[in-house]
């Protein structure tokens, strides 16, 4: 059957849209920038995302402020594409997408579950979860979206002495070859301790340590994860890391009391430059990416993330957090994160 000349042009429009717009962020810094207000925001409705798990629903576990909804981030030299769900099914035909990482990563899975089926609501899925791995296909255009729980990168293993993270060991890593593109993501879990803390020693070469500087297991985790994929990871793979994601717990950071917390804030810090600096392990992701000899693309979020002190669930939060100012409310800031990982793609990366 032929194309119609109406459907022919829509087609070509289409991309020449798309051909505009790589072109208009061609060289441009996507993460310097500020936070403006848009009416047409948010991306999606999360009462009508299936995907959405209850840790990130905040509207529905009773957040009544919206403003936090109508932010879009504006770099300083361009604006970031409008995010099109149905040109990132086409572009991922026939492949395996998947999220490494903690909840953090979980939070921006289901993040471009929710934005792809705004674009495709009627399209026909399936879905199986585990304990460790969630699947979701989009069926009429074979597309798995995959997320694999991983606190660490690195192994945990059970021992006579005890659970041992071990710092030179990934034993999941053939589970993740199965993927076309892969997205880590680690920090989060590394300086917890106490009964949150879920190993008992920690394993160096041949030697083992009740415990050690947390930046330093850290680095030594991410050194070894990034050496695995330069032995392991084949050349067609795309790869991406999810930048440091933010906690707003201390007011200071943001130049309010110390007392403060992220209940209650309903707007972003209005600054060029987050007041309590950079996460220090930002730069310690940025050193071991650039060691990688394969590409891989930082979605450098950490920054205009920190500047969204309004954006966490706090105490809206259908999981049992009495404050959460850790994990972002859908929909939200991790959809910020998916419309730079889709303009990503139009650059090239």
């Amino acid at each position: 059957m032929g194309i119609g000349f109406g459907s022919l042009l829509l087609l070509c429009l289409s991309h020449s849209v798309l051909r505009v717009t790589a072109d208009a962020i061609s060289g441009c810094n996507l993460y310097t920038g500020n936070w403006v207000v848009d009416q047409s925001y948010p991306l999606y409705d999360s009462n009508s995302c299936p995907f959405i798990r209850p840790e990130f629903d905040c509207i529905k576990y009773g957040r009544t402020d919206k403003l936090y909804l109508k932010y879009k981030w504006k770099p300083s030299g361009c604006e970031v594409p409008r995010f099109d769900g149905v040109d990132l099914l086409k572009k991922w035909s026939g492949k395996k997408v998947m999220f490494v990482g903690d909840s953090l990563s979980l939070d921006q899975y289901e993040s471009l579950l929710c934005m792809i089926n705004a674009a495709v609501p009627n399209a026909r899925t399936s879905s199986t979860r585990t304990d460790v791995l969630t699947i979701v296909r989009f069926e009429d255009y074979n597309v798995s979206l995959m997320y694999y729980l991983s606190h660490y990168l690195v192994d945990i293993v059970s021992a006579p002495m005890g659970r041992i993270l071990k710092l030179n060991s990934i034993q999941a890593g053939h589970t993740w070859l199965n993927a076309d593109v892969l997205i880590f993501n680690t920090w989060h879990w590394w300086p917890r301790t106490g009964s949150a803390q879920p190993w008992d020693y920690i394993q160096d070469g041949q030697q083992f340590f009740k415990d050690m500087d947390r930046t330093a297991a850290f680095t030594k985790g991410l050194q070894t994860w990034a050496k695995w994929v330069d032995s392991s990871v084949p050349l067609t793979t795309k790869l991406y890391y999810q930048g440091v994601s933010p906690i707003h717990y201390h007011g200071q950071d943001w130049g309010a009391s110390a007392t403060r917390t992220c209940i209650g804030e309903t707007q972003p810090v209005n600054t060029s430059s987050y007041p309590a600096g950079p996460v220090l392990q930002e730069a310690t992701v940025k050193n071991i990416l650039s060691s990688i000899s394969k590409p891989i693309y930082l979605l450098d979020v950490t920054f205009l993330s920190q500047l969204r002190k309004d954006g966490h669930p706090s105490k809206y939060s259908g999981a049992k957090f009495d404050n959460d100012c850790t994990h972002w409310c859908l929909a939200g800031v991790p959809d910020t994160w998916n419309q730079l990982l889709y303009a990503s793609m139009l650059q090239g990366k």
